[in-house]
């Protein structure tokens, strides 16, 4: 096998990581299944362009995630919030109307053309490893995903509001009666879920072109990695997504033309062998 190939599979599996942990810790506690999320992956894309482009890549890893992140806010208050006691059939339609309106607002504002981000200077090259030479910008990937998956669990595990986001997840009416303030929990959860995609977006701009097609592209993999982690399980989406993209990643190498079903191929073997997913969740 080549060493190469097998850190380039977890590459994409670190992106997966990050980009799903945001969608699988909305879907767990507001029970929505966010279909703009791709969409706001790739505006995450876009807005790191635009910030590296004037001003330069560092800033755009900041920017991006809180531009993404008050995205959140609209979301929450304006259609979450709302919708909450409405069918899961009716939100989802809305998030998808959400990223269409998104997916044309970044064509009217950037175009329709591909556009490339420079990988900063600092992770210009390559570095070894095992004697084999591999781009320093994808191990900073890999570095950022898991430190973030790091913070992340650590965060929901010790901190308060973790606590009251574990304990809404479980049960919100018997939080609101214990004194959780569950509006509150849930906008910070949407807000640093939709601020991981646009995180995501930023690391992926050097990596991947940027295109609108972007985000409908990753949409279905982030998708099946929530699914077959368990829906709503953050540790399971991290999991899954490391698994699907070194999985696809040597696929692509081993049967390049059967590839494309590797992760339809796993979500449906997970299905059948664990329904509620990795994690125990059910689906």
């Amino acid at each position: 096998m080549n060493f190469a190939q097998l850190l380039n599979g977890i590459a994409l599996g670190s992106l997966l990581m990050i980009l799903s942990s945001g969608l699988a810790m909305i879907y767990g506690l507001r029970g929505v299944t966010n279909f703009s999320h791709g969409a706001l992956y790739m505006a995450g894309a876009y807005v790191a362009y635009s910030v590296a482009a004037n001003i330069n890549f560092w800033a755009a890893l900041i920017v991006a995630p809180l531009a993404l992140a008050a995205v959140g806010v609209i979301l929450e208050l304006a259609f979450f919030r709302r919708m909450q006691n409405r069918s899961h059939i009716e939100t989802g339609l809305v998030t998808f109307g959400v990223a269409m309106v998104i997916e044309r607002c970044v064509v009217l504002i950037w175009g329709e053309r591909t556009l490339a981000v420079d990988v900063p200077p600092v992770f210009a090259g390559t570095t070894s490893f095992i004697g084999v030479d591999y781009p320093t910008y994808r191990v900073f990937i890999i570095v950022v995903a898991l430190a973030l998956a790091f913070g992340l669990v650590q965060w929901i595990r010790s901190s308060t509001t973790g606590l009251y986001i574990r304990a809404a997840s479980h049960d919100v009416e018997t939080s609101g009666i214990l004194g959780i303030n569950v509006d509150r929990v849930s906008l910070i959860v949407v807000c640093v879920g939709t601020g991981l995609a646009g995180l995501a977006g930023a690391l992926a701009a050097p990596y991947v072109s940027v295109s609108p097609s972007m985000g409908v592209s990753i949409l279905i993999t982030v998708l099946i990695v929530v699914v077959i982690g368990g829906a709503g399980s953050i540790g399971g989406a991290m999991i899954a997504g490391m698994a699907l993209g070194v999985i696809q990643t040597l696929g692509a190498v081993w049967i390049p033309s059967l590839s494309v079903l590797v992760p339809y191929i796993a979500l449906v073997a997970v299905l059948l062998w664990r329904p509620a997913g990795l994690a125990g969740k059910r689906v």
